[in-house]
């Protein structure tokens, strides 16, 4: 093989030299070959050497083309230099040469080369068009032909001989033929009838296949669209359309959209959508279609409580000659939306509710219902806020309003009920239904004092019909049940007075029926009467009526309404307690309108300082500061040789007695309580001075006649003696007797204490107490701690009084007077004894001061049932 092509190179260079050397060579290449592939050696052709036809220059020069092959400098060959394309230089011209010019410079010769581009099949065949439509109509017949257009081919020779081929097909069949002019005719001829409903377009493809090896083919679509004919109604794809549609939608909204398929075309296939004429005006009103889109859509407001669902008859018609037409239902279901709140009524309402209603009692009868369905038209009823009353369902959308627990007006008088009725839909609705339940009054609540006793402080000598308090009972009942009147309610008990016998407390207070006020009768004395205990009573009008009750504790305070009084003694004399001398009377005027007195008193001579030669007796009938008493030496107001004692009223030396002093010494003595303004009363001492012998006569000699004894002075001691032991007898008896009333007294006053008491206590409590001490001082208290109250100023807990020292009161003016009497003696009891204690007293009158005062203490103490502690000064009232 090889030595073929070697021999086969060795001619060709054989022709090309003889060729060069006539003036022409002659090449040939295939178009489309590679960049550099050699077409010719004309270096060896020219004779020249590979390395001279660089230095001499040799070039390719086209004839007004741009070059395509060019000599390498280095081997002196021709070869391609660029893309040869024989469809581009030369058409479909055949043979394609092209006369190139080699231009060889030192010397300059030209030499022409002619070169052949051969054909090689580079092209396919190429319809003028890639696709191609036409319309058959659907009534063409069999046999019909239809002319196509044939491809062509850039290629020349059997590069370009096409055959045609037709992509299989029932319908169509090709037709080819040659012409005489080599040209071809193609046709495509109907074989079968079209039917458009069954195929409405015909793709076709047509081949064209070229004689080249290996040969190209081009093709074109072929699309055949099958002209319809009126042939076919319109058609929907269901015969009834079910749909669900929610009540309340927006008017507009879109329903569905119907479609309805015409196999036809054209106007045969235009559908016209409308409400068939078996269609109610009601839906026509309620829904809208479009006629060309065929939209159902809303044009009323769905409620499904009127319309719960529609039939709905449409029609689609073409437009074809004569018109077809076509039918379906549309069955819309209305769904229920919770868009209605339930609804409550009061179909019954007995009001006021008597706040004794018993449980179960109906106050209301209600009715509830909800015009939706399902759980949108399930209620749940409910009472709000948490009360008294509740609901009961007597059966399906009625309910009773009933009490549930026990009513009380007085706590609340109205109750505002709200029934809440909830359906169960999704967000759920609610109604409410406000009830006003009145609840009328029942006399349940008797009237109530703000406090069980009530203290009242009244000052003595008051105006009549003065106010000393007011008293308020409130009774939470309304109209007359809760009406209140006042009254005093006597019971079986009354106050004590001086005059004797008892007397009601409305003597002494009344009470204002309407107001409450408590009021004084007439002007109270305190020195009759110190406390007064009284209920008071409060009645509403209901029927039956209510009672309440309050205890009132009247504490009468004293004033200094009295002003001191000089004790008596046994000769008439007034106030002088002799120690060392007799006692005489004779007036000098007193202070404060008070009567004055002139005593008599003896002092020996000698006497030491701080001897007692005297005692001024005094009382005040008030209570307190206004009966603490105080004395003072009025006149001598220089150095006198005397002096008083300020609470004891004691006079005694103020030194030792000189003859210088005189045979007799005149004093007056004033005697003041310490009341606002004060009182007072004045006693005008006279002290005789003598010897020793004759002082002690003169004191033996009056203490015969003296009520309360006498002190003498240690000279006439053995003289005393006597008389001391014969009064300790009777001391003795006395103190005996006493003690057994005593004891009899406290037995008494027991079984009082704890006897059933009246359901009213009207009496004077005894507030005064004596009890001997330096100052004479004592004092009142309650043995529990209450609020003393007066209506012009703040309470205080405890009250304190004094009183000086009294001696036992012996029968005269005084004890008419009443203050001592009606002081200690408040009871008939207590003046029994003190009758008895007169007696023995009378017949024991020689008793020392000390025994004389404890026997007197241990007399008070019996009659007010009380201790009193000797010196202490304050005791604890029982109450």
């Amino acid at each position: 093989m090889e030595a073929r092509w070697s021999a086969a190179v060795r001619l060709v260079v054989l022709v090309r030299t003889w060729a060069l050397v006539s003036g022409q060579v002659r090449y040939s290449v295939p178009e489309e070959a590679k960049v550099g592939t050699v077409v010719g050696r004309l270096s060896q052709e020219l004779g020249v050497e590979a390395g001279d036809a660089e230095a001499r220059r040799l070039r390719v020069v086209w004839q007004g083309r741009r070059a395509s092959v060019e000599v390498s400098g280095a081997s002196g060959a021709l070869v391609v230099s660029s893309r040869l394309d024989r469809e581009e230089l030369c058409g479909k011209s055949a043979p394609c040469s092209l006369r190139l010019e080699l231009l060889l410079e030192r010397p300059l010769r030209v030499f022409y080369v002619e070169l052949e581009v051969t054909d090689i099949n580079d092209n396919a065949p190429r319809f003028p068009v890639n696709e191609e439509a036409f319309n058959v109509a659907e009534s063409s017949l069999s046999g019909s032909r239809f002319p196509l257009e044939g491809a062509s081919d850039a290629d020349i020779g059997a590069n370009a001989q096409l055959s045609y081929t037709l992509s299989s097909s029932e319908h169509f069949r090709l037709d080819h033929q040659r012409n005489d002019d080599l040209s071809d005719s193609l046709a495509l001829v109907l074989a079968k009838p079209l039917d458009r409903e069954m195929v409405t377009v015909h793709r076709l493809v047509l081949t064209a296949t070229d004689g080249g090896r290996p040969s190209l083919t081009g093709t074109m679509e072929l699309v055949i669209t099958v002209v319809d004919a009126n042939d076919n109604a319109p058609q929907f794809n269901q015969s009834v359309y079910k749909i669900k549609v929610l009540e309340g939608s927006e008017v507009g909204s879109l329903l569905i959209t119907l479609s309805a398929t015409d196999l036809d075309e054209g106007s045969n296939s235009d559908i016209m959508y409308l409400f068939s004429r078996r269609v109610a005006a009601q839906a026509k009103e309620m829904f809208s279609i479009d006629e060309n889109k065929g939209e159902l859509k809303l044009q009323g407001k769905l409620d499904y409580e009127e319309m719960d669902n529609y039939e709905i008859t449409i029609e689609a018609r073409d437009k074809g000659t004569p018109p077809l037409s076509g039918h379906c239902k549309v069955v819309l279901e209305v769904l229920d939306v919770n868009d209605n709140a339930p609804e409550v009524w009061v179909t019954s309402l007995s009001v006021p509710v008597p706040e004794d209603a018993s449980v179960g009692t109906v106050v209301a009868l209600l009715s509830v219902s909800d015009r939706d369905s399902g759980a949108n038209g399930r209620v749940q009823c409910s009472v709000w806020p948490t009360s008294p009353f509740g609901l009961e369902s007597r059966f399906a959308g009625s309910y009773s309003l009933v009490v549930r627990e026990a009513l009380d007006r007085e706590r609340v008088s109205e109750y505002e009920v709200e029934v809440r009725a909830e359906d169960g839909g999704k967000p759920s609705l609610r109604a409410r239904r406000g009830v006003r339940v009145p609840v009328s009054d029942v006399n349940d609540n008797a009237p109530s004092f703000s406090q069980a006793v009530y203290t009242v402080l009244a000052r003595e000598n008051n105006a009549a019909g003065a106010e000393l308090a007011r008293l308020w009972a409130r009774d939470p009942d309304e109209a007359g049940n809760g009406r209140v009147s006042y009254s005093l309610w006597e019971g079986v008990a009354g106050a004590p007075w001086s005059g004797g016998g008892w007397r009601p407390a409305s003597s002494y207070v009344s009470v204002d029926a309407e107001s409450g006020r408590l009021w004084a009768v007439q002007p109270l004395d305190y020195e009759e009467l110190q406390v007064l205990q009284f209920e008071v009573r409060a009645v509403d009008a209901g029927e039956p009526p209510l009672v309440g009750n309050a205890t009132v504790q009247l504490f009468v305070v004293d004033e200094n309404d009295n002003a001191p009084v000089l004790l008596p003694t046994a000769d008439g004399g007034a106030g002088l307690v002799p120690f060392a001398g007799g006692v005489g009377g004779s007036s000098v005027e007193g202070a404060s309108g008070s009567e004055s007195e002139t005593l008599w008193a003896w002092a020996a001579w000698g006497s030491p300082a701080g001897q007692v030669v005297a005692k001024i007796r005094a009382v005040d009938a008030d209570s307190g500061y206004n009966a603490w008493l105080r004395y003072e030496v009025w006149e001598p107001r220089g150095k006198s040789p005397f002096r008083v004692g300020l609470y004891s009223g004691e006079v005694s030396t103020a030194r030792a007695l000189e003859e210088a002093d005189g045979p007799r010494q005149r004093l007056v003595i004033v005697v003041r309580d310490h009341g606002e303004p004060s009182r007072s009363a004045t006693a005008t001492l006279s002290v005789s001075l003598v010897e020793g012998g004759e002082a002690a006569l003169a004191a033996a000699g009056s203490s015969s006649s003296s009520v309360s004894g006498v002190v003498l002075p240690a000279e006439g001691g053995a003289a005393v003696g006597a008389a001391s032991a014969s009064a300790n007898v009777w001391l003795v008896v006395a103190i005996c007797a006493v003690s057994s009333l005593l004891v009899l007294a406290l037995v008494l006053y027991g079984a009082a204490r704890w006897a059933p008491r009246a359901a009213v206590l009207s009496g004077p409590a005894p507030a005064t107490l004596v009890c001997a001490s330096e100052v004479g001082s004592w004092s009142y208290s309650q043995r529990q701690s209450r609020s003393l109250c007066v209506a012009e100023g703040a309470g205080k807990s405890d009250l304190m009084v004094f009183t000086p020292n009294l001696p036992p009161p012996p029968p005269g003016p005084v004890a008419e007077h009443g203050s001592v009497g009606n002081a200690l003696s408040p009871s008939p009891l207590a003046s029994s004894v003190s009758v008895l204690v007169k007696q023995l007293s009378a017949a024991a009158r020689p008793i020392s001061h000390s025994s004389r005062t404890l026997f007197w203490g241990m007399m008070i103490s019996s009659d007010v049932t009380r201790r009193c502690v000797n010196g202490g000064g304050r005791i604890r009232a029982g109450g």
